[in-house]
């Protein structure tokens, strides 16, 4: 009955399963029940909204993407099925329901501890920790192991939340909101490390190119519907489009443009009083402790920098696949999303393109990377759910969660087939979160700073 129960919401989807987890949390912390529906209803709508903008996206580059590579005979044999397709094939795991009250449980552990701050409600996203230990459980044929695999995902995800406080806040105005799961957050710490990198170059550290710059020096052509406008055309272009189908490409891409951060506000006009409220309620609970409201990474798509920079990827993301050694992945149902793995790194270089580019580069190569060597496991999560039949000739990869550092280091733990890879790849994406943590310190020093000052000026 649980089971039945568990799997029918998981089915509603987030655009129904999401303003219901907000309307009952809104409750909880005794908000009026117009206000907690009113919140609850917001929420679902920028969420049909984005879903809308991101299938105009799908059905519109997707082809371009395929004309593309059949165009330039790319002979790539693995297709990412991206989210769309990565999602449904874990709820459908062994492990997927119990895996919500465990990351639910690892969540309340850590808050009562003082590990965290995030509050996580997006019920949804636990599909990438779910995933994590359905790939460790098929490598290991053990149960317990793959629910370890959820509890160390969990662990990590909640702490991404708090390292990218800073980041929400400051350069996405997402006050008490936290982004702790999702592409966005593993993909972060890569960002970090090259933005680390880049300030110890002289002169390089100097180059700085962002969406602002664009729309000052040329005025109109520089506005970001003109920007998705160009892109379209080269797309179409390099599709070998005709023009009638190049104009409705590019018409295309600068309506996502505009559109994508208009469909983000309902969210942000639901998420705001709860917000506010969850804060309240929580400090006066817990000591006046700053708790932060993990939400999805589809709130960051709505900035125009990571809205240009998911365009840059697109054709960037099938280069980069075409050139890397040893990869079998042709991105292709993550394209639409490609703003998930950059998102995080648009805030981190503080909307500079030219460095987006650089760790973008790096964090698309390594994703494709590890999703080819993880394309066995995928493909039997497929076989599992009953995606593709068992004994097929088609093999599977997912970018998003398949090509996730985190899942790639807990199964090569548990399983070492990559010796090399796995030395190279966990070292560093351990430094990584490194770098992470030690930025987050950093800032947490600097706000007690201020807030020491700020005590200092009101005793004066």
């Amino acid at each position: 009955m649980f089971t039945e129960i568990m799997q029918y919401i998981l089915d509603l989807g987030p655009s129904v399963m999401l303003p219901i987890v907000i309307i009952i949390f809104s409750l909880a912390l005794r908000m009026k029940v117009g206000d907690a529906l009113k919140a609850g209803i917001h929420i679902g709508i920028g969420f049909v909204g984005i879903g809308l903008v991101v299938g105009l996206l799908t059905s519109s580059v997707g082809p371009a993407a395929q004309a593309m590579a059949e165009r330039f005979d790319i002979s790539l044999n693995v297709v990412d099925v991206g989210w769309p397709g990565a999602a449904p094939m874990t709820w459908a795991s062994q492990i997927a329901l119990v895996a919500i009250p465990i990351a639910i449980a690892v969540n309340i552990v850590m808050l009562l501890a003082k590990l965290t701050r995030v509050v996580n409600v997006d019920i949804w996203n636990i599909w990438h920790m779910t995933f994590s230990g359905a790939l460790v459980y098929i490598a290991t044929g053990s149960y317990w192991l793959g629910i370890a695999g959820v509890i160390v995902h969990a662990i990590i995800a909640y702490k991404l939340g708090d390292w990218f406080s800073k980041d929400t806040k400051e350069f996405f105005e997402l006050e008490g909101i936290a982004v702790p799961h999702g592409t966005s957050a593993y993909c972060g710490p890569i960002a970090v490390f090259v933005d680390a990198v880049i300030e110890k170059i002289p002169g390089i550290n100097k180059i700085n190119f962002n969406a602002v710059d664009m729309q000052k020096r040329f005025g109109a052509f520089g506005e970001p519907v003109t920007v998705g406008l160009f892109m379209g055309i080269l797309l179409g272009l390099l599709a070998g489009y005709g023009v009638k189908e190049t104009l409705q490409l590019a018409i295309q891409t600068a309506a996502v443009m505009l559109l994508m951060p208009r469909v983000i506000k309902p969210i942000m006009d639901g998420l705001t009083p709860i917000s506010k409220q969850a804060r309240k309620h929580l400090q006066s609970k817990f000591g006046g402790q700053d708790f932060l409201i993990g939400l999805d990474p589809a709130l960051l798509l709505g900035h125009s920098t990571v809205v240009s920079a998911s365009l840059i990827f697109i054709p960037l993301s099938i280069f980069i696949a075409i050139i890397l050694p040893g990869n079998e992945v042709l991105p292709f149902g993550d394209l639409a999303t490609i703003g998930f793995f950059i998102a995080m790194g648009v805030a981190i270089h503080q909307g500079n393109l030219f460095r987006i580019i650089i760790s973008g580069s790096i964090i698309i190569a390594i994703t494709l990377w590890i999703a080819t060597q993880m394309v066995p496991l995928t493909t039997q999560l497929a076989i599992n759910a009953g995606t593709i039949t068992d004994g097929s000739s088609i093999s599977v990869g997912a970018m998003d969660q398949g090509g996730s550092p985190i899942t790639y280091i807990m199964v090569q733990l548990v399983n070492l087939k990559q010796p090399i890879g796995f030395a190279f790849i966990g070292l560093f994406y351990l430094f990584c979160l490194f770098l992470t943590w030690k930025r987050a310190k950093k800032y947490e020093l600097f706000l007690k700073q201020q807030q020491i000052a700020q005590s200092d000026e009101i005793t004066k």
